[in-house]
């Protein structure tokens, strides 16, 4: 405990204090925090502690990756602190530490009610994993034992708005308690009596929509936020003598008939149009999901964007009792790093990396892939690509087949049962995307990764010294000023960046182009000692999906120094509201390894760097 407390101690340190929080949970594997003033969060400093995994800046939050002692650390920090809005003295967030950008802030709101109630959701879900494995030893379903024990696990699902509303209430900073009464008035008995009767029903002769909102997930969030507004007006209008009486009568007689006359049924509507493109594509395009998120779940964890796909799989679930937007693709993913961990403690020499990667190896099994990614995906040259590939191959099996999951639960092998359902094609489909996950990502690692000090230093007597030129006109940029955290703490390797002056990106170096993303604003390069550039064209600008860009080459081609790879129309971006930095990494490299040149401005004859 002692360790605990010295650990924890350092970590209050290295966010700015325990007056610079505003608020703090836990998920499974990462402390949460909330904080006033965000430039005090030190990154670099608390990276070199042992016990911290990554910190990352993301958002609305400050996550600090653990692993699977964060519960431990969270009840050391809640005991031993004062930690809350109380503390503040009435101090705020400061307002620079706000996101402009619309959907990334709505994406952050969602993250932050989402995240402390996965813990309900994975005891549920894994509740309902316990009740599938008695089913198959002869429980019977018509049995009183199993409608008592399925009931009990469907109360994770069914009150979920309860627990939504005590989150999303601390998230804007209103009444968890009068949040949660919002929840009863759309689950009462009596509302649900007339939802099921189906005859028309109205408060004073304005008609109200007939919705069941058990398990809903949208329409609560709505209630809060608009309840939020009116307890600040209400704190602001009604006098102090009648505060106490007056305020909370207000705020419940203003927002429960508007919340089940107009918002709730809006969130109802809001929540179906949403599913009703992810039923599309699963309609026309069954195999999308899966390989998307078998692919890319490695960058969402890192940045703990994640957690933002819950609601979909929480809509699915309540409509159909199965979903496949995060379960099948997840565990493609998830055990896709266990392979990548497994061929690495075979390989690696070093008696201290062994141990992690088999840790690593051990949680990747049971789901929790943070130890794995961090300790071992992107720690080894070229792991993250054939975790990611290896991914998206079996996600793409688990979509051809169809694989749905039919309860929550960190996807991995213990957690297999969660697939178990009527037809027993679905179980049998989802143990072989595991197995494809972890064979191909464990053979694609073994014989791919850059794993200890003699296969770099082979790499190097090849190549002892590589130039990377130019890429655009432009001002240099330090890597750790670049407003990415995910590039700027040098976790995918080490470069520089680029303010641009002209629209033309070329090639900095003889290489074959490797990937193309989709949206056109990045491009990896291969070259011939095997090293992989990556140039990111501006910061988000994935979300203009390909507007504004113009790629001059394809996948597989060799490109030399100088040759044009995409125009890019800047002016558009800025316009667009995004940043127009232009990142060059070296992937899976050190910051030892490169020289980065000294000039402030670069043209396409100077050299950006060196690698060694």
């Amino acid at each position: 405990m002692e360790n605990n407390m010295k650990t924890t101690d350092k970590i209050i340190r290295y966010v700015g204090g325990e007056k610079n929080i505003t608020n703090l949970y836990h998920c499974a594997t990462r402390l949460r925090f909330n904080l006033i003033d965000k430039s005090k969060f030190n990154i670099s400093a608390l990276e070199k502690m042992p016990e911290v995994l990554a910190a990352v800046d993301s958002g609305d939050e400050a996550q600090i990756v653990i692993g699977g002692k964060v519960g431990s650390y969270y009840q050391e920090i809640m005991k031993t602190y004062k930690i809350g809005d109380d503390n503040n003295n009435g101090i705020k967030e400061n307002s620079q530490n706000k996101d402009t950008n619309l959907f990334k802030r709505l994406i952050n709101v969602l993250v932050n009610i989402m995240s402390p109630i996965i813990v309900v959701l994975i005891a549920g879900g894994m509740f309902k994993v316990v009740l599938a494995i008695l089913v198959l030893f002869g429980l019977n379903k018509q049995s009183m034992n199993y409608q008592i024990l399925n009931f009990m696990a469907d109360s994770a699902f069914y009150f979920l708005p309860f627990m939504l509303a005590n989150s999303a209430a601390k998230k804007f900073n209103t009444n968890p308690y009068l949040a949660m009464m919002m929840a009863g008035v759309l689950l009462h008995p009596n509302f649900i009596t007339l939802v099921t009767s189906g005859k028309p029903i109205s408060l004073f002769g304005v008609p109200i929509r007939l919705v069941s909102y058990g398990s809903s997930v949208i329409p609560i969030i709505l209630i809060v936020w608009f309840m939020s507004y009116i307890d600040h007006i209400c704190e602001k209008i009604i006098p102090n003598i009648v505060k106490t009486m007056l305020k909370p009568l207000l705020i419940v007689i203003i927002t429960a008939p508007i919340a089940l006359i107009i918002i709730g049924p809006l969130g109802s509507l809001l929540g179906d149009g949403l599913f009703s493109i992810v039923s599309f594509l699963n309609k026309h395009v069954s195999w999308l999901i899966p390989t998307v998120i078998g692919i890319f779940s490695p960058l969402l964890v890192m940045i703990g964007m994640h957690v933002s796909l819950l609601p979909l799989s929480t809509i699915s679930f309540a409509k159909y009792g199965s979903e496949n937007i995060m379960g099948p693709g997840q565990l493609a993913s998830n055990l896709s790093q266990a392979g990548a961990a497994m061929a690495i403690f075979i390989r690696e020499k070093n008696r201290n990396a062994k141990e992690i990667a088999l840790s690593a190896c051990i949680t990747a099994f049971s789901g929790i892939t943070e130890p794995a990614l961090y300790g071992v995906t992107l720690k080894y040259k070229r792991v993250l690509t054939c975790v990611m590939a290896s991914g998206g191959i079996a996600g793409l099996y688990a979509g051809l087949t169809g694989v749905v999951r039919y309860s929550f639960g960190a996807p991995g092998i213990f957690t297999l049962p969660t697939f178990i359902g009527s037809s027993p094609k679905n179980i049998t489909n989802a143990c072989i995307t595991a197995f494809l996950a972890i064979f191909l990502s464990f053979i694609f690692t073994y014989f791919f990764a850059v794993v200890d000090k003699s296969d770099r230093d082979k790499s190097n007597i090849k190549t002892p010294k590589q130039e990377v030129k130019g890429i655009i006109s432009g001002k240099i940029v330090p890597l750790e000023k670049v407003d990415d955290q995910v590039f700027s703490s040098g976790s995918l390797g080490n470069g520089v960046a680029i303010n641009p002056s002209s629209d033309t990106v070329v090639s900095p170096v003889n290489a074959e182009i490797s990937m193309i993303y989709p949206t056109k604003h990045a491009i990896g390069l291969t070259m011939e000692s095997g090293q992989e550039l990556m140039i990111h064209i501006g910061i988000n600008t994935a979300k203009l999906k390909g507007k504004g860009f113009e790629v001059l080459v394809e996948n597989g081609q060799k490109v030399k120094v100088g040759d044009p790879l995409a125009k890019v129309d800047f002016n558009f971006i800025k316009n667009e509201g995004f940043d127009p930095t232009i990142i060059v990494v070296a992937l899976n490299t050190q910051s030892e390894k490169l020289r980065i040149t000294k000039k402030q401005d670069i043209t396409l004859t100077d050299n950006l760097f060196t690698i060694y």
